[in-house]
């Protein structure tokens, strides 16, 4: 009986790795035809996945708003804390766009298109000015004169025109979002924070049933360790940024820098790539302002930047942050450099939060192989 049902088995096996096979060779047979199929299914359901990500997102807010829901007096706010508290949420977004699209935006794009517009006439200039350097000028060495002469015939207005830009940005927007997907996304967003406690129930209930007593108490660890490090991190860098942009914006509009609300934008936003952010968006902005306002200007630019600069990196940014990320330097610098190297810039930004969990897998890990060594140790004596 018992070798029938060995047989049985083995005949399984070669049977199911058999199918499994000529699946595989059809598939590969049909490489494109299966590739387009995921493609549109992903497509499909990528609102889903960017609505669970707003959640995720919007998670912390709605939950400190519903604990001040449910401390009021009133029954009536107490027994719907959470719809209060998601409806407080998007208001509040919503009076942020608000804001954005009437005030600061439109003070950017003007920015934008006056640069744009005159970028032929500041690479002229900028050309000009350099010709006019004495012969033994550091700056007129072979090399530069070689990239100079490489470029001076480009039409920079035929990359840089506003057609140009415009056909950019509405490709980009046309490519990554639609007014029915960002609907679908919201609304998936306000049910996922809507019934948050029961899915996160059900993800626990699961988890504990698949998972020995061991692991999932290790993945409750981590993912509550993980969710406190990302939000703690998004959180303090938005903040951040904004402080820096309004700071940088004011001192360079006091200098009468040109484009001073759209270098403050730029500088604020880079400014939550830790370290290589900044140094990018201050050399960048400083390039502009010596081309639109001269050496003497762009020098005082970068006087007061920097300045500001450590002001923020050793009195605002540890006040906003605090101590949630404790990661040396050196570790951030390669985490930034490994994520923008193989996923641009969102791969720069997430880098941190990403290393700093890394590195409470591999400090535990080490912990608990130190300690069972040390057990063996006291078992040997």
């Amino acid at each position: 009986m018992e070798n029938k049902k060995e047989k049985i088995r083995k005949w399984g096996f070669w049977f199911l790795l058999g199918l499994s096979l000529i699946v595989i060779l059809k598939c590969l047979d049909n490489f494109m035809a299966v590739t387009d199929v995921i493609g549109n299914f992903l497509n499909i359901i990528a609102p889903f996945f960017v609505g669970i990500f707003i959640a995720y997102i919007l998670y912390m807010p709605c939950r400190k708003f519903e604990i001040l829901f449910r401390r009021s007096k009133a029954k009536f706010l107490k027994r719907r804390a959470r719809t209060f508290s998601i409806i407080t949420v998007y208001l509040v977004i919503v009076a942020i766009i608000v804001v954005l699209f009437s005030f600061i935006l439109p003070v950017v794009w003007d920015s934008i298109v006056d640069f744009v517009s005159n970028i032929q006439s500041y690479y002229e200039t900028a050309i000009d000015r350099y010709n006019n350097l004495p012969q033994d000028s550091i700056l007129k060495s072979q090399q530069v004169n070689d990239f100079i002469d490489s470029i001076r015939h480009i039409d920079i207005r035929e990359y840089f025109n506003f057609d140009r830009v415009m056909e950019y940005i509405s490709g980009a927007i046309s490519a990554v979002t639609g007014i029915v997907n960002v609907f679908v996304a919201v609304i998936v967003s306000i049910y996922v924070l809507a019934e948050r406690g029961k899915i996160l129930t059900f993800v626990k209930r699961f988890a504990e049933a698949i998972f020995k007593e061991r692991t999932y108490k290790n993945i409750d660890k981590y993912y509550k360790h993980s969710n406190e490090i990302f939000f703690k991190f998004i959180a303090s860098q938005f903040l951040d940024a904004v402080v820096v942009g309004i700071l940088v914006t004011i001192a360079m509009s006091i200098m009468g820098i040109k484009y001073a609300p759209l270098l403050g934008f730029f500088i604020g936003l880079f400014n939550m790539i830790p370290f290589v952010g900044a140094i990018i968006a201050v050399g960048v902005s400083a390039i502009i302002t010596l081309i639109t306002g001269g050496l003497s200007q762009a020098i005082w630019m970068l006087i007061v930047t920097i300045i500001l600069q450590q002001i923020d990196a050793n009195i605002i940014n540890p006040k906003i942050v605090g101590k949630s990320l404790k990661i040396s330097p050196i570790l951030v610098l390669f985490a930034v450099t490994i994520g923008g190297a193989y996923f641009g810039i969102l791969g720069m930004f997430l880098a941190v939060p990403v290393i700093a969990i890394i590195k409470i897998l591999i400090e535990d890990f080490v912990d608990y192989r130190l300690a069972i060594k040390k057990n063996e140790k006291i078992l040997e004596k």
